[in-house]
């Protein structure tokens, strides 16, 4: 038994579907009463929105797979009655398909009900409208012309009643009737959802018509061609013509987004496999995909470029999952031994996505990430253009967020002073132009987490020995300069009240949210540089 959710109310649910109901009746019985309704129209034009819905529940040919869900309603044919015919005859062709499309929850003939209801009360609401609007003159035919042979066309020349539309002024009551059905299935899906989630009406209409107003748009354009074809000399075979290209392009956009949706789950199970494995940097590379793509944005790189920077610093660390668990999780320092078995997590990470094609150029980010310009880094030594932009932008956001985040072996250090390391290092391990990317964006816009894991880390006390660095930001840290270890090892413990952490970034960095500052704390790490989460920082 589904429980509904707290906010729920079931009583108002009910009316409004009871009300929805009732305006299908009432705007659909006018069809009955009417003698110019065309029937055989309305009957034709049901039955190809009813097999356009059905269809979606047959295998595919050649396969056991189905249609992919996402495809959503098919609403062409129910527009293009809204231009063909009276309101209340549209509404009528909306009943049928309504009815007979998929429902994925209980219960299920409710649910079918309401779907018929509201689409065919659209459906009148959009026939209207596109009435009011001088529609019917527009596309070649005498308001809502009722008999058989002039709603069909292909029966000789088209005459008074059918001349040809009127472009591109019939375009104009099309987009508006488009928009109205639009509108009233919003405002319907929006009451349900106040209804049963407890959102605000205005909030979840809102979100509504954002998101369908412009394919309920294609969707009338498609329908206005079938009319227009519909009407003209070539009748019924033209009509039903440009319905199968639509109908194509909708179920390829659906497969798109289908397999987007598999590819974000993909990267999501990864994503988990790692944060379950080393609690401690849970999180992370959600933060490190956050910045990457502040970085990219700040560089003006395009909107698919981006997408696999952001794609690259969520996955960086995923080679983890080849690391033994107790050198993650170890509290100790680290034998040379140990640092090199987790110097060899980009390698691994690699191979691991080395056959998902869609990652694409972040897999040279996942490679390349601990690389740095002055040619230390690793795995290959690579430096300035050898190293790929992508990973140069990741190196910078994974020492970022190593340095702003509380690990077991070191505090949160405030955005200021992360920033502030990483322009000391700019030109050694990191590149000047991702660095200054990064300082740029965040002091415009602020840092603001999607993914904070603070309070699911242990926190250790300034006063343990073998407590936190502040010092190492990352395992690429591995390998620095000795001077700048050793005087990271000689910095004392420092205990201070929050307000009283300096912010070394100088006035053009002030306001910045200090995240480590809350700690009061800031410790050093005795352990040569070991850091499993791989920054590349200070």
């Amino acid at each position: 038994m589904r429980v509904p959710p707290p906010a729920a109310r079931p009583s108002l649910m009910r009316a409004l579907i009871l009300c929805a109901v009732l305006a299908a009746l009432a705007c659909t019985a006018p069809a009955f009463a009417d003698s110019g309704t065309p029937w055989p129209v309305v009957g034709l034009l049901a039955l190809l929105y009813l097999g356009c819905e059905l269809v979606k529940l047959c295998p595919l040919p050649g396969s056991r797979s189905r249609v992919p869900e996402g495809i959503g309603s098919f609403f062409p044919v129910v527009l293009a009655a809204v231009f063909l015919l009276p309101p209340a005859a549209a509404a009528l062709v909306a009943l049928p398909g309504g009815f007979a499309q998929a429902v994925l929850q209980r219960p299920a003939r409710v649910r079918r009900v309401w779907h018929a209801a509201q689409q065919a009360t659209a459906a009148w609401a959009a026939g209207r409208t596109f009435a009011l609007l001088g529609g019917p003159a527009a596309l070649g035919a005498s308001p809502f012309a009722g008999s058989f042979g002039a709603a069909f066309g292909g029966s000789g020349p088209p005459g008074a009643a059918g001349r040809l539309a009127d472009f591109p002024y019939a375009m104009l009551p099309a987009a508006a009737a488009a928009a109205a059905f639009c509108l009233v299935l919003a405002a319907l899906d929006a009451g349900i959802l106040a209804a049963a989630e407890g959102r605000p009406a205005r909030t979840a209409w809102r979100g509504l018509v954002t998101g369908s107003l412009a394919p309920h748009c294609v969707h009338g354009l498609a329908g206005l061609m079938m009319a227009v074809m519909w009407r003209s000399p070539y009748g019924l075979p033209a009509a039903i013509l440009v319905l199968l290209p639509m109908y194509i392009s909708c179920w390829v956009f659906a497969q798109y987004h289908r397999e987007r949706a598999a590819h974000q789950a993909t990267i999501r199970a990864l994503v988990q496999a790692v944060d379950l494995k080393d609690r401690y940097t849970r999180g992370h590379s959600e933060r490190v995909g956050q910045a990457s793509a502040m970085i990219a944005r700040e560089l003006g790189m395009a909107e698919d470029r981006l997408e696999v920077v952001r794609i690259a610093g969520i996955l960086h660390d995923v080679g983890k999952l080849g690391v033994p668990t107790r050198l993650l999780r170890k509290d100790g320092p680290l034998t040379p031994e140990e640092r090199r078995v987790i110097e060899l997590h980009p390698e691994y990470g690699h191979e691991m996505v080395r056959g998902i094609g869609f990652l694409g150029e972040a897999r040279s980010a996942i490679l390349h990430h601990h690389e740095r310009v002055d040619g230390t880094g690793y795995p290959y030594g690579l430096a300035g253009e050898q190293i790929p932009v992508l990973a140069r932008v990741v190196a910078v956001a994974d020492a970022f967020d190593a340095m702003t985040s509380t690990r077991s072996y070191s505090r949160a250090r405030p955005v200021p002073v992360a920033l502030a390391e990483l322009e000391r290092c700019a030109g050694a391990h990191f590149d000047p132009a991702m660095v200054h990317a990064l300082v740029g964006a965040i002091g415009r816009d602020g840092w603001h987490p999607v993914v904070t894991a603070d309070d699911d880390v242990q926190v250790i006390p300034a006063g343990a020995g073998a407590g936190a660095g502040a010092g190492a930001a990352s395992s690429s840290a591995v390998g620095r300069a000795p001077a700048a270890v050793a005087a990271a090892a000689a910095a004392p413990v420092v205990a201070a009240p929050a307000a009283a952490v300096p912010d070394p970034g100088g006035p053009g960095l002030s306001g910045l949210p200090a995240q480590g500052a809350r700690l009061g704390v800031r410790t050093v790490d005795p352990r040569a540089g070991q850091d499993p989460d791989g920054g590349g920082g200070a």
